[in-house]
């Protein structure tokens, strides 16, 4: 593969902010320097350039069966719309069937994503069954290098698992070296609230939010972390939207237990006020957990910049407003009339690294090292990447984003590459954007030219968590 030679950058990594030449060699960073006296076979000037490591989004479905509807991206237009973004690593989600093996859906998964990705990946397993008889698959798996669990308190019939089955799963990542996810919502209630609301004929887009309560969430990720506490074992909440499910993670972290939290650029700018008038526009923005009021966005900004949560990632499901996934006519209005049958999820993962440093850089005055750590550096090591991933350094993976802080760019539908026809943040003008991203020493996006290639994408087997 050609030598490629960064030049004149300010590196920053999560740690580090020098001035510094990048020599890349094959697929991995080969030297870094001052003023490298090098040939190449490529040069790339970089003066103005924050040179960073390449986001990881490590929360994302794509092409996700959800009922009789499929998540509209797929592994290629997902990626290539992350890659835009300046994302270099997504993490989706292999979902276990109920009844089924955890293998059989790793390789559903996988069959889905090799052909198409364009940047590299990597899979959580979703368990949705844990008879004792399947307790070794969660080893096997472990061993082959898919080292996250996701496990669900919410979804009833679906994917909600009682609590001895969580702690039997957390004490099974407790000897494996697993690392346990929670969507942690109180399912039961919920499902009582939505049944309530359809039956009192409250069926519009703004009684989503109602039906999935603050207290709902806090309630369950209290929970699930003393669950964790008594398996002795770390815990990481997704999608964390609430203040209140927030100040639980930072509680036990300040008692000394490993509990790790995300939360996604919804939580960070959308409101619950924004859809309230009850209008179908609303379906734009039905997710679970729900968009929360306004008010509930500032301690999460906090939250992040003090380390109480630990990442920002997208989990990124989109689904249409009017056309679906391969022509399906209808995606979320399959939910007119009843706001229970919309499809939960919201696509962000071209945007969340505009997002985070719009609203952290720019408008909170993070450090640009903060800002790597949050999107990039932390999920490297929180699920078994680091340092291959999520820094630059001698060794690890050529993957470099090249960010002008000075550009200005528009998010807007019209020109966004995610398969979806709507941007939750359509119109916001943000200042910062990527100008060259390079996954493994590619070029694949120049501005906002795409020059990569279906399938070059390469599955990661990932090592076990480590502290972030």
């Amino acid at each position: 593969m050609p030598t490629t030679l960064i030049k004149n950058g300010r590196i920053i990594t999560a740690s580090d902010d020098y001035f510094a030449d990048v020599l890349i060699d094959d697929d991995r960073i080969k030297l870094i320097g001052s003023k490298l006296q090098v040939r190449a076979d490529h040069t790339i000037d970089a003066l103005g350039k924050y040179v960073i490591p390449g986001g990881i989004d490590c929360h994302t479905h794509m092409e996700l069966p959800v009922g009789s509807v499929v998540s509209s991206d797929d592994f290629e237009t997902g990626t290539i719309a992350a890659a835009h973004g300046g994302t270099t690593t997504i993490i989706d989600f292999a979902t276990q069937a109920r009844g089924g093996s955890m293998h059989a859906a790793l390789d559903e998964w996988l069959a889905k994503a090799e052909p198409k990705a364009v940047i590299d990946y990597g899979m959580h397993m979703i368990v949705s069954y844990l008879p004792d008889n399947l307790l070794a698959e969660m080893d096997t798996l472990v061993r082959e290098g898919v080292t996250s669990f996701k496990l669900f308190t919410a979804y009833p019939e679906r994917l909600q698992l009682d609590d001895g089955t969580i702690f039997k799963a957390m004490e099974r990542a407790g000897d494996n070296g697993g690392f346990i996810m929670m969507h942690a919502e109180n399912g039961s209630v919920i499902d009582y609230l939505v049944q309530k609301f359809i039956a009192e004929g409250k069926t519009s887009p703004n009684y989503h939010p109602l039906s999935r309560p603050h207290q709902a969430e806090a309630e369950a990720v209290h929970r699930v972390i003393a669950l964790a506490e008594m398996a002795h074992v770390p815990v990481y909440i997704v999608h964390v939207s609430s203040h209140l499910a927030m100040e639980q993670i930072r509680a036990a972290r300040n008692r000394g237990i490993p509990a790790y939290g995300e939360t996604c650029p919804q939580y960070l700018y959308l409101a619950s006020e924004d859809y309230d008038d009850g209008s179908f526009d609303g379906a734009k923005f039905v997710c679970s957990p729900p968009i929360r009021e306004r008010a509930n966005q500032e301690p999460l900004w906090q939250a992040l910049a003090a380390d109480d949560l630990q990442t920002v990632a997208t989990d990124h499901c989109p689904f249409c407003m009017k056309e679906g996934y391969k022509g399906l006519p209808k995606q979320k209005e399959l939910g007119r009339g009843n706001f229970a049958k919309i499809p939960n999820g919201v696509p962000g993962v071209e945007n969340r690294m505009h997002l985070v440093y719009q609203g952290g850089v720019v408008e909170r005055g993070w450090s640009m090292n903060r800002f790597v750590q949050v999107t990039s550096t932390a999920a490297a090591k929180l699920f078994g990447l680091f340092p291959r991933k999520g820094t630059i350094a001698v060794g690890s993976d050529a993957d470099i984003v090249l960010w002008d802080p000075n550009r200005s760019y528009n998010i807007s539908a019209a020109t966004h590459f995610m398969r979806v026809d709507y941007n939750p943040y359509e119109g916001l003008t943000v200042s910062g954007s990527p100008v060259l991203v390079l996954s493994r020493g590619r070029v694949i996006f120049e501005g906002d030219k795409f020059l990569g290639q279906p399938g070059q994408g390469e599955y990661l087997r990932r090592g076990t968590h480590a502290l972030p």
